[in-house]
């Protein structure tokens, strides 16, 4: 998928397992996760079913992430840090609150859709997350959106957004239509990431403009 990290450590290369992968042990463990929890459900797939299909060891699998808990936040840990890195870069950028909040909310249908299995794979999914582990997720998730809305309110404040709208909704307004895109977006239909993105980034403009 493009654009993501790597999921856990990868300081070991080379294959565990039968599969001659070359790619790193925590990498493999993670795709292979990730597949088969798409196609199987995350309640229905075993640890066993990932090790073997990995081509590791459970020890690999525990070494690097611990649990299948561990292996589920991890599917989303690694978008998550993803957005959230490209958010903070388009946020701290020198260019007028319009432009930065534009690039911030098309970016983020971007780096959904690129990266849509694993957003899937973890809403429906989350309720599995351990307490400890779903507090850190809505933490991080938190920490997301108070950097976006405060672009919001940049533009509020400053007068080139209306305040009519608080901007708590301003920001559920937008996310809601990017954690809808899993239920209807099509890797063969008629738009492309950039034109959905570009389209609701410009419906949120539109409906900030005084």
């Amino acid at each position: 998928m493009a654009g993501t990290t790597d999921g856990g450590s990868t300081g070991s290369t080379g294959s565990t397992g039968g599969t001659g992968s070359t790619k790193p042990v925590a990498q493999r463990l993670l795709a292979t996760a990730t597949r088969l929890f798409a196609e199987r459900g995350y309640d229905r797939t075993s640890v066993q079913e990932i090790v073997e299909a990995a081509g590791v060891t459970k020890g690999a699998l525990y070494h690097y992430f611990g649990s299948k808990d561990d292996l589920l936040h991890e599917v989303y840990g690694r978008v998550l840090r993803l957005q959230q890195e490209r958010l903070d870069h388009f946020a701290d950028a020198d260019a007028p609150v319009e432009r930065r909040l534009r690039d911030a909310a098309a970016d983020v249908v971007v780096t959904t859709i690129e990266n849509l299995d694993d957003t899937k794979i973890f809403f429906r999914s989350m309720h599995h997350l351990s307490p400890e582990k779903d507090k850190q997720v809505r933490a991080e998730r938190r920490r997301y959106h108070e950097r976006f809305r405060a672009l919001v309110e940049e533009g509020q404040r400053t007068g080139v957004f209306s305040s009519a709208t608080p901007a708590d909704l301003v920001v559920d307004y937008h996310f809601g239509s990017v954690h809808h895109l899993g239920t209807w977006y099509r890797e063969n239909g008629p738009l492309t990431p950039q034109q959905v993105a570009d389209h609701l980034a410009d419906l949120l403009l539109r409906a900030l403009r005084p």
